[in-house]
């Protein structure tokens, strides 16, 4: 084994960053990890900070080197929360403004406005999105409006730029802005214009691996070693799958959920994007997953551990909870859509809402994998993965297998990976689909949704 057999990846996610020291055979060699503070100052808004964030990373790093001879560690690879958005000074490099977190709302007018233009089905031919604050493109636009001549960009965009100098974003997080023409590979001057984001403020396209800079004296512990690897988070697990994505979709489940498979689809409930360097892929969000079993826990006044125990003990019995706290979003991207509760009677129970709530995750992933098209397994990472009833409630629904992945933090381990040019299998728990026709159970599932989605004015939607 070389002497500098280790590489160092760090996944920066939304709550917290996270540092693994992975060797060849993907073995976790050490780890360390550091908070990051979030803002919630009106409803809808998410604030992070991003200086904050950059120290989250050398703290992660820090306690996961110490100890360590550095002259083992050849690489870095990172994974980053993708779409927030993030604006700081050209002169003096210091943040000029928040960081709008990707769940953040408030550049919906933004939207609405070119959606009053006719310019959505154009955002969404050139980009592979549908038009929604989620993505970058309006978040930026927000930003910019109060803090002109600034550098944009997303988070991997801040960081490189913070440890390197060099305003880059990976190819990856450049197709989840809206401002990317993905087929082109490229930022597109059209949407540039449409957004009104100046091309000289944002970051140059680099591929997702490769020599992407080497990390200057900023980076405290980090300082002179090469980043090899850049990855959006949802991408860098789907690359630690390895070979099984062929003929698979990956399932990240976590507070929201994400749905890749490798290769373009034409359903427009889907987004394309790009996977890593010029990679295609299919792409649908789920806004609410972990996120509704927590808010039934808090509303219930239990933990979220109770509710999966209600849950695996009790059936919904016609019982169905459709989480649309922020409106839909893939395959239905209704940002009109209300969260509710159908099918009640005086002798429904919670153990019955319990069991909706989990059932809930499982149909919505299903609807984005009905309009991905026909695979032959569910590759299934993430914290909320390790439910075993949702796990097989999502092998029931989808018809196919789900394979869990057993080992934890897959999508620092794909950075490793990437970065570090190897790919060691990882372990699966298999859920196969059980006897019986789920069908009614489905088309139950959309009247509910269709319910959801009808507006306040009381017309069909």
């Amino acid at each position: 084994m070389d002497e500098r057999d280790l590489v160092l990846a760090i996944d920066q996610g939304t709550s917290a960053t996270k540092c693994l020291l992975v060797d060849p055979t993907g073995a976790v060699v050490r780890s360390g990890s550091a908070p990051v503070p979030i803002r919630y100052p009106r409803p809808g808004w998410v604030e992070q900070d991003a200086d904050e964030i950059l120290d989250s990373v050398l703290a992660a790093a820090t306690a996961c080197l110490e100890g360590v001879d550095r002259g083992r560690v050849r690489a870095v690879g990172f994974s980053t929360q993708r779409e927030s958005a993030v604006v700081w000074d050209k002169r003096t490099g210091r943040p000029a403004g928040p960081v709008l977190g990707w769940q953040d709302q408030r550049a919906q007018p933004i939207c609405d406005a070119l959606r009053e233009k006719g310019q959505a089905s154009r955002v969404r031919e050139i980009s592979g999105l549908p038009l929604d604050p989620m993505f970058s493109a309006a978040k930026l636009r927000w930003l910019l409006d109060r803090t002109p001549d600034a550098a944009v960009g997303t988070v991997d965009s801040w960081l490189l730029f913070a440890l390197t100098g060099s305003h880059q974003i990976e190819s990856g997080n450049a197709s989840r802005t809206q401002l990317f023409d993905v087929r082109a590979g490229a930022w597109s001057p059209e949407l540039l214009d449409m957004f009104g984001i100046p091309s000289t403020a944002l970051p140059a396209v680099t591929p997702s691996s490769g020599d992407l800079g080497v990390i200057g004296e900023r980076g405290g512990v980090l300082a002179g070693l090469p980043i090899t690897a850049v990855l959006g988070d949802s991408h860098a697990a789907l690359y630690a799958h390895g070979p099984q994505i062929d003929g698979g979709v990956k399932v990240t489940y976590g507070t929201g959920s994400s749905v890749m498979r490798l290769g373009a689809v034409d359903d427009t409930g889907v987004c394309l994007t790009v996977a890593w360097n010029d990679e295609p892929a299919a792409e649908g969000n789920i806004r609410s997953s972990g996120a509704t079993v927590a808010w039934l826990a808090d509303f219930l006044g239990v933990s979220a551990g109770q509710i999966g125990n209600l849950a695996a003990e009790a059936s919904s019995d016609g019982v169905f909870l459709v989480p649309a706290f922020g409106g839909l979003a893939a395959p239905w991207w209704d940002d009109t859509a209300v969260g509710l509760i159908s099918g009640l009677t005086l002798g429904s129970t919670p153990a019955q809402v319990a069991r909706a709530a989990v059932e809930s995750i499982a149909h919505q992933v299903t609807d984005v994998i009905d309009a991905m098209g026909a695979v032959d397994r569910v590759l299934a990472d993430g914290g909320a993965s390790a439910n075993d009833t949702l796990m097989q409630i999502q092998a029931d629904l989808t018809g196919v297998p789900v394979r869990r992945a057993r080992t934890a933090n897959l999508s620092a381990l794909g950075a490793a990976f990437l970065a570090g040019g190897f790919t060691p299998p990882i372990s699966y728990d298999e859920f196969r689909p059980q006897p019986g026709d789920f069908s009614a159970q489905r088309t139950a599932w959309r009247a509910a949704v269709a319910r959801a989605r009808t507006p306040r004015d009381g017309s069909p939607a």
